[in-house]
């Protein structure tokens, strides 16, 4: 089965006909997975975890699945990094961001509600970069992190689909890395802006992929201790 085949994508008469205009554009080819891929986890901090918050909702699925890919991702040695969202009590910080969604402002550093969510807890020697925009390489130093680790594709799980997820991707292939996205470790608010995101990076930007395909293809390479592997399980033409 492939991610065409399931309902994480919109379906309809519009979707086949954006697919046919896409085709024969020559949009939506893969990219497959490199040589030496990363992990980025974005946001899932209990300010977005925790349905309480004014700007959280109910991700344990994304949740749950973002822990079985972190297990296969440390057990191959791979670089890993996580990020946050969180603004000073001022809101200053972020002021036109807020400005177009208030509910960021119960996002302040030093608060639950920045803190990365227990069950998907960042080992030691996993970095934490606090953004104040959408993107994870938006005034981070997520991008020398990659460099440094020799990246050349990065494994993109968290939340929202639609909105930091959907920045990260766009940014990472921007900086020529391989965005890849198991479907079940990324989730939003809302099921229409999350399955037309999904169908969006797929077309664009990202290869979208079953969890149990990136999970194999991380088993298959045997990469351990940071060695170069050999070219990707998951290639162009696979899914």
């Amino acid at each position: 089965m492939t991610v065409r085949e399931n309902d994480t994508m919109p379906v309809g008469p519009g979707v086949e006909a954006a697919r046919a205009v896409y085709s024969s554009s020559g949009i939506g080819s893969r990219m497959g997975m490199g040589h030496r891929p990363s992990v980025l986890v974005v946001d899932l901090q209990y300010g977005f975890t925790d349905p309480s918050c004014r700007v959280g909702s109910n991700l344990d699925e994304v949740v749950d699945a973002t822990a079985r890919l972190l297990d296969a991702a440390r057990s191959a040695a791979l670089p890993i990094a996580f990020t946050v969202i969180g603004f000073h009590p001022s809101g200053r910080d972020g002021a036109v961001w807020i400005r177009k969604m208030p509910g960021l402002a119960e996002l302040v550093e030093g608060t639950r509600w920045c803190e990365v969510d227990d069950r998907v807890r960042p080992a030691d020697d996993e970095p934490v970069f606090t953004k104040r925009a959408a993107s994870a390489f938006f005034g981070t130093p997520l991008l020398s992190y990659l460099v440094g680790a020799q990246a050349d594709t990065v494994i993109v799980v968290g939340c929202v689909t639609s909105g930091c997820v959907r920045a990260s991707v766009v940014d990472a292939v921007s900086y020529g890395l391989r965005p890849i996205v198991p479907f079940e470790c990324v989730g939003d608010r809302a099921q229409e802006p999350h399955r037309w995101s999904i169908f969006d990076m797929d077309s664009k930007y990202a290869d979208i992929e079953p969890l149990d395909d990136v999970l194999a293809a991380l088993t298959l390479r045997g990469h351990a201790g940071g060695a170069a592997p050999a070219e990707a399980a998951i290639a162009p033409g696979v899914v």
